[in-house]
């Protein structure tokens, strides 16, 4: 029996929805697994940018091997190459001074004469005591020869003799004593004149007429200072890695602020061959010939040593340095891209530059400004490695 016409298009339209139902599954389920995908994918990124955000980046520079360096630049404070504070021997009152500050002196040359009344008055008493002794001594001695005379003649005893001749034994002493007390106080008496002990030039003055002198009062100050500046001393610390290349004669170039562009020449005169365990430098004593008077002690000076010209360094920017509770380090980038930490020792620190004594080889990558908070073994990111420091 042949379909109902009317039922075939029903049965279709069936179909065509069932098919369509099945297509906007599908595609609902693709754009479903395509949403899932594309947020998988967009935090995998996320998480890849944020790991490399994380790991820092820096530059890098490669230490500077300083060649022929031929000189060591260290500064120093001059001093007098003799130096005297000139004390009072005496007590009394300033009665007159002859020279003041600036003023050349002459060995023996008379500064200043202190009255001493009290001194004068023991020298006096001295010579008296002396006086007597000898009139003692004169007695005692014409006694004893009368009684050996009589001890002869076995007429007076022996002891009698003996405790005579014994008598003038001690009046003979006693006369010495006193001798030697007078010429103790005329040798004190001389320090009432108060001289240059050599040639030099006055360079402190510290008292007045009328003033009062404690003798022996070397806790105070010195009525005068006179040093001799016909040449310097320089006192520089020469840093322990260079103490052996400092030889002593070792020509030396000093140069003051007050006298720009003016170079004085030195030489080496003596070290102290040991090593000032706070500062790690040795002390060495230069010496300047000073004899057109030019520089004056106590002033600043920097020197310029000569050394042999195959002395070698390294150095890096001062803003390379770490510094914290384990002492002074510079942070390296490894093979890996791995941060190395070493421990260094600096030689000089030339401001923007320094010089490195120990911990650093010459391939070593240096970062250069390192981010706080590097650790041994963290990862960074080298952007560049620029080219080596140069020494001013």
């Amino acid at each position: 029996m042949p379909a109902d016409p009317a039922l075939v298009p029903r049965q279709v339209s069936r179909r065509g929805l069932a098919i369509a139902a099945i297509v906007a599954g599908l595609v609902l389920l693709l754009v479903v697994v395509n949403g899932i995908w594309s947020r998988n994918s967009s935090e995998a990124r996320l998480q890849q940018l944020s790991e490399a955000e994380a790991v820092p980046t820096v530059a890098v520079v490669m230490p500077e091997l300083v060649a022929n360096k031929t000189s060591l630049d260290l500064p120093g404070r001059l001093e007098a190459y003799t130096r005297a504070p000139i004390y009072a021997r005496v007590s009394g009152f300033l009665k007159a001074w002859y020279v003041d500050i600036g003023a050349p002196v002459k060995t023996g040359q008379l500064l200043a004469e202190i009255e001493a009344p009290d001194l004068d008055q023991q020298l006096l008493q001295a010579k008296a005591a002396l006086a007597s002794a000898q009139a003692a001594e004169a007695l005692a001695m014409v006694t004893a020869q009368r009684w050996q005379t009589l001890g002869g003649s076995n007429t007076v005893a022996k002891q009698t003799v003996d405790e005579k001749t014994g008598d003038y034994t001690v009046k003979r002493a006693l006369t010495k004593a006193s001798q030697a007390n007078v010429d103790r106080l005329l040798v004190l008496a001389d320090f009432k004149r108060v001289v240059a002990p050599f040639d030099g030039t006055v360079t402190a003055r510290n008292t007045d007429v009328g003033a009062l002198i404690n003798a022996d009062s070397s806790t105070g100050l010195a009525l005068f200072v006179i040093s001799d500046t016909k040449k310097l001393r320089v006192t520089v610390g020469v840093p322990q890695n260079y103490v052996p290349a400092v030889k002593l004669n070792s020509n030396v170039a000093v140069t003051v602020p007050e006298h720009p562009g003016k170079v004085y020449a030195g030489i080496v005169e003596a070290s102290a061959r040991s090593v000032d365990a706070a500062s790690g430098t040795t002390r060495m004593q230069l010496e300047v010939d000073n004899s057109a008077g030019e520089l004056m002690p106590g002033a600043f000076a920097n020197t310029r040593i000569d050394l042999p010209p195959d002395l070698q360094s390294l150095s890096i920017p001062a803003g390379t340095l770490i510094l914290g509770q384990k002492g002074l380090r510079v942070a390296t980038v490894d093979a890996n891209n791995k941060v190395v930490l070493k421990a260094i020792t600096i030689s000089r620190d030339l401001g923007q530059v320094i010089e490195i004594a120990s911990g650093l080889a010459r391939d070593d990558r240096v970062i250069e400004s390192p981010p706080d908070g590097l650790s041994d073994g963290d990862p960074v990111r080298v952007i560049e490695a620029k080219a080596p420091a140069k020494k001013d």
